[in-house]
């Protein structure tokens, strides 16, 4: 980025000040007011997404969101985001990766069912890192929020609100919120739920490796073997990891 390590962590430093004690649309202004036109958001049109992208409509509609269509996406996901697309009259962008899912199982089989170490961290680099790094780059965003929750996983009770990942700023508005914040919130605004949700589903990724949890959230993906797809994880996260 052309400065010295000091001087981000300085300047990261400062944002944390700037943001503690802000709530989720408070965050969701800062990140437009400091980034402008390079401020956008991701989702999954998961169980929980409605809420990001509803307290982003709300504040300037237009905002670029970026889809990663793995191309193993239930049904349900599909119809979902089409549902969430026409209500919020989305600014959407859909990425998909360079390989198709057909020639990637010819060439290297259906990964998420090998036992190799490294091909879950494939699967996740060919289906969801390259697709987002590369569209983020070209559309000259410098700062993603998502709506990753601390209590998802191990590794998000980590997460600060704002950090560098792989190159570009990413912003989690709701860090700090409760499953039955999002349940409220959805109540609250009518925000139509995922279908999967009433089968089930804490939590939903792609059809193979996602299912009915009994509450697990992400515990649940790839058999318990990974919680996390990649997209949040840091460069040196892949060390090691054939990423």
């Amino acid at each position: 980025m052309g400065r010295s390590t000091l001087e981000i962590e300085v300047e990261l430093d400062a944002c944390h000040a700037q943001l503690a004690g802000l709530d989720a649309p408070a965050q969701l202004q800062w990140g437009l007011q400091k980034f402008s036109s390079g401020f956008a958001l991701t989702t999954s049109f998961g169980i929980q997404s409605a809420v990001l992208l509803h307290l982003a409509y709300q504040l300037q509609p237009d905002i670029p969101v970026f889809w990663v269509d793995t191309g193993y996406l239930p049904p349900e996901t599909y119809n979902y985001a089409e549902t969430l697309k026409d209500l919020l009259q989305l600014n959407l962008e859909v990425v998909q990766p360079a390989m198709s899912a057909a020639r990637m199982e010819a060439l290297m089989g259906k990964l998420w069912e090998s036992e190799e170490p490294d091909a879950l961290a494939t699967y996740h680099r060919l289906r969801k890192v390259e697709p987002l790094d590369q569209a983020l780059l070209a559309k000259q965003v410098s700062c993603w929020a998502s709506g990753v929750r601390a209590r998802q996983t191990d590794h998000r009770a980590t997460m600060a609100p704002l950090e560098l990942v792989r190159g570009c700023w990413s912003l989690r508005p709701l860090l700090q919120w409760t499953s039955r914040d999002v349940y409220y919130y959805m109540q609250q605004h009518s925000l139509p739920a995922h279908p999967l949700f009433e089968k089930g589903y804490s939590s939903v990724g792609d059809w193979h490796s996602s299912g009915p949890d009994g509450g697990q959230g992400r515990g649940s993906r790839f058999a318990g073997k990974q919680q996390e797809c990649g997209l949040h994880l840091q460069e040196s996260m892949f060390e090691g990891a054939g990423i």
